[in-house]
């Protein structure tokens, strides 16, 4: 690689011999510091010595300065002084000599800001507090500065004083000196940091910023509108940098990375803000197996050393073996209950409803096991999984019960005595386990029980079972997605399952011109832990299926995709990639119940900035130059928006 860029420079721009060997002098140097563990200079040009979570017994004696929030103080004898790095115990001179130093740090109030001098001494014995990492040592102070006053505070400076989550976004900046934020976002730091290093230094990857004003893109999710100063014409914010890394792939940049800002207009969930970070990644001449050898790779290099090592390879199933094992296509694999298809028992069955099924082209009967449901799930919980069933899914569950029929379904009774032994076999099922049992479409029927898993783990958790790990890190690759989707309000038509570069599967192409609803794609989702946290394909590098798969499967504009089409046309190589969501990834690995526990300035489930108040009106003057102008809705528009809200309880 080193020799190929050192002809391209030379061929550009004719660098003198010397100057080329300091380019690559230079960056090799840079290869090796990288390599090797530094300690990092916490107080390197600012106005302290050292911070408050360095200090041990080897710094006994020394002079330090230290600057910090007051945390604790206790009858004006010693405070606690806190920093980013931790804390250390101060005390509080008492002789009259130090009684300026003694009035600023006995006045000020609680998470005020202070610098502090004086010398590192040893606690007094029996007063060392192991808890703390500076717990041996305390600073006997001789000057202080009062830095900054703090007025009252809207909640404790604790983590462990329960607050409402719209509280603390409004109070943001307060929020992040709390411990657990501090840990969220310095291991974010981290991470970033050791996945550029693997990226960058070790795989030869160019970081590249692509642009945030781009064009409409067609299908996908809802993208954010900014207005220009030529009337009638808009900008968008990309969902990803797409087609832009596919470009530069045409462009010879060969690897290309980027710590992407994306943008999303729709309802915030849990795991989902309008606008995230995703770890973004192209390569050139690349198969499916290559990318995930690739983010195997990266995510071992960057796991916190803190947790369970990365094992590799992630294990791998199809599209179809999640759907029918686990009812969804980011299943969870810490804990079985897996989907059995139990169809072949029920061939001959005298029970008509099942009957019917079977009797259809995609009719099937699946069960699930729940391990010692019978002495766990209580009535309530039964009846509440069936109206579940019933209300959702238009489905009907079965529960059955294998050590006492005590539950009253004359049809679960018939079915035992009919099918009792192979059932038990079959779903290798112990004395107190519960099977829930449903029939109907193939799709459907998984779909249903695959919620059911989740929802009866839940229900057992809650009682005490333990079975998934939360220290435990279980990643799954999902490959051979369908291409397309029939689409919801016309299913006579298509539309793409993931978007429309990606690439069919070699073995299915045939297919495309006849029946493009059977065409899987070289689409993959790396799932962690149940939750998709990743996803790419190969892409198409050919203009004519591209052309093709726009306008006449998906019946799109192509003039939106002009550039794009015409760019496959110049020579573009074969080339794929994936996308991470970080800000997803990063909850998982803190184990935060949301993934605005992980990002310094979230928004609101509304997508509210509750701190600063935005989105926020603009005077009309302002508009003009937009060629814009607010049409405001009536009071039944706005009473009907507020309903259809993703965050409405009735919705």
């Amino acid at each position: 690689m080193f020799c190929w860029l050192s002809r391209l420079y030379r061929g550009l721009s004719r660098p003198t011999r010397r100057t080329t060997q300091l380019i690559w002098g230079s960056f090799s140097r840079s290869l090796v510091l990288s390599s090797q563990r530094r300690i990092p200079e916490l107080s390197s040009f600012v106005a302290r010595t050292n911070t408050c979570g360095e200090l041990r017994p080897s710094h006994l004696g020394q002079e330090v300065t230290l600057c910090g929030w007051i945390q604790y103080r206790r009858q004006n004898i010693f405070l606690v002084l806190r920093d980013f790095h931790g804390l250390v115990q101060v005390i509080i001179p008492q002789d009259e000599s130090a009684a300026s130093v003694k009035k600023i740090l006995c006045e000020a109030p609680m998470e005020s800001v202070v610098q502090v001098s004086g010398t590192v001494i040893s606690r007094p014995p029996g007063q060392e507090n192991p808890k703390m990492p500076t717990g041996e040592i305390e600073i006997k102070v001789k000057t202080a500065k009062l830095l900054n006053s703090c007025k009252k505070l809207p909640f404790e400076i604790k983590d462990f004083v329960k607050k409402t989550e719209a509280l603390r976004l409004r109070y943001r900046y307060l929020d992040l000196r709390g411990v657990q934020m501090q840990y969220n976002l310095r291991l974010r730091s981290q991470m970033v940091m050791k996945m550029r290093e693997y990226l960058c230094n070790l795989h030869g990857f160019v970081d590249i910023e692509t642009p945030t004003l781009f064009k409409r893109t067609p299908g996908g999710a809802k993208e954010f509108v900014v207005p220009s100063r030529e009337p009638g014409k808009f900008y968008s914010l990309p969902q990803s940098p797409q087609q832009f890394k596919q470009l530069l792939m045409i462009g010879g940049l060969d690897r290309y990375f980027q710590v992407a800002r994306c943008y999303r207009d729709e309802g915030s969930r849990p795991d989902r803000q309008p606008e995230f970070t995703q770890i973004d990644i192209e390569m050139s001449f690349v198969e499916q197996t290559g990318i995930q050898s690739l983010i195997e790779g990266l995510l071992q290099y960057s796991w916190p050393s803190d947790k369970d090592p990365v094992v590799v390879p992630f294990p791998s199933v199809t599209f179809a073996e999640a759907l029918a094992s686990y009812g969804t296509d980011k299943p969870d694999i810490r804990f079985g209950m897996k989907i059995v298809d139990i169809s072949d028992m029920f061939r001959n069955t005298e029970v008509g409803f099942l009957q019917d099924v079977l009797s259809k082209p995609q009719g099937t009967i699946k069960a699930i096991c729940i391990p010692e449901g019978e002495k766990y799930l209580k009535r309530k919980d039964i009846e509440s999984i069936r109206k579940f069933a019933a209300d959702h899914f238009n489905q009907e569950v079965l529960p059955i019960f294998l050590k006492t029929n005590n539950w009253n379904s004359p049809v679960a009774k018939f079915i035992m005595e009919e099918q009792g032994l192979g059932l038990i076999r079959l779903l290798e099922t112990q004395e107190e386990d519960v099977v829930l049992l449903t029939a109907g479409e193939h799709k459907k029927a998984c779909s249903l029980l695959g919620k059911l898993r989740l929802e009866c783990a839940d229900l057992l958790e809650a009682r005490g079972v333990v079975l998934r790990d939360p220290a435990l890190f279980s990643f799954l690759w999902v490959v051979d997605f369908p291409l397309f989707f029939p689409k919801e309000e016309n299913p006579k038509e298509l539309e793409t399952a993931h978007h429309p570069f990606t690439a069919p599967h070699p073995s299915d192409i045939h297919l495309l011109y006849t029946e493009p609803q059977k065409v899987r794609s070289q689409h993959y989702d790396l799932v962690l832990n149940g939750s998709e946290i990743g996803g790419g394909s190969i892409r198409i590098h050919d203009a004519e299926l591209q052309h093709y798969i726009l306008a006449t499967v998906l019946k799109e504009d192509v003039k939106l995709l002009s550039h794009l089409l015409q760019a496959l046309d110049y020579g573009a190589p074969p080339h794929g990639g994936i996308a991470i969501g970080l800000d997803r990834l990063m909850c998982l690995v803190t184990g935060a119940p949301s993934i605005r526990d992980v990002i310094a300035f979230p928004k609101s489930f509304q997508g509210h900035d509750l701190m600063s108040n935005a989105p926020d009106s603009i005077p009309p003057e302002e508009l003009k130059p937009y060629h814009i102008q607010v049409s405001w809705p009536t009071d039944s528009e706005t009473e009907k928006s507020s309903l259809n809200h993703p965050c409405h309880p009735e919705s």
